[in-house]
């Protein structure tokens, strides 16, 4: 995987890397990472950082509608579930009563 120079300054060197992303180096040849490298591939134009919440709030609006049915519907089936415990269980109940009272 070879990486092309892109830009070369004296604080630092940009090079693409075979899979489209970039490396940066600083003057010393080690590399730069993490807050400061996205700040000088901002500055150069290389990458476009987008807010998250501005993308986040979009996609759940859209997906409300879709989201609210199966939510309806899990409800209903969780409602059905707990009534069919119930019934075991006062099942269950009146035989430890009575497995108490022959006891």
């Amino acid at each position: 995987m070879a990486m092309n120079l892109i830009k070369k300054t004296s604080e630092y060197k940009i090079f693409k890397r075979g899979d489209e992303r970039f490396a940066v180096q600083d003057a010393t040849g080690k590399p730069v990472n993490g807050e400061e490298k996205v700040k000088i591939l901002l500055a150069e134009e290389l990458i476009k950082v987008t807010l998250p919440g501005a993308s986040v709030e979009e996609e759940p609006a859209a997906e409300e509608p879709a989201a609210e049915e199966p939510a309806e519907e899990e409800v209903a089936e969780a409602a059905e579930a707990t009534d069919a415990e119930e019934e075991s269980d006062s099942g269950d109940e009146s035989d430890s009563e009575e497995e108490t009272t022959d006891a």
